[in-house]
């Protein structure tokens, strides 16, 4: 099985999820360090729309000024728009494989991915 997780090193329930798929050898693992390489506004709204959530949900609140911006209202157009340029916003870690797209906090979460 294929997972892809949208990592952030600095992370701790990030990092532990990444330990959780890389211990695994049926996972072949794709690492993207989402500060990195940030993910387009529309691979965003499609990983949420996988999720069964909308990109409000995925914000990442904590550590951020998305409360003091507005974004915690805002329509989802203007959280994406957010999320793609600032992807900071974006909670983590985000792990998407065959059965679904999940932001996986606690790291645990991963395992009904697989």
């Amino acid at each position: 099985m294929k997972a892809t997780i949208w990592h952030n090193p600095k992370c701790g329930t990030s990092r532990k999820a990444l330990a959780i798929l890389e211990n695994l050898s049926k996972v072949d693992v794709t690492v993207v360090e989402y500060l990195k390489e940030v993910p387009t506004r529309d691979k965003l709204a499609q990983l949420y729309r996988d999720a069964g959530i909308t990109p409000n949900q995925g914000l990442r609140i904590r550590g951020t000024d998305a409360k003091e911006r507005g974004l915690l209202e805002a329509d989802a157009d203007t959280v994406l728009d957010a999320m793609a340029a600032e992807p900071i916003l974006i909670e983590r870690p985000l792990v998407e494989t065959e059965k679904g797209v999940a932001i996986c906090r606690p790291q645990d979460e991963v395992l009904k991915l697989l």
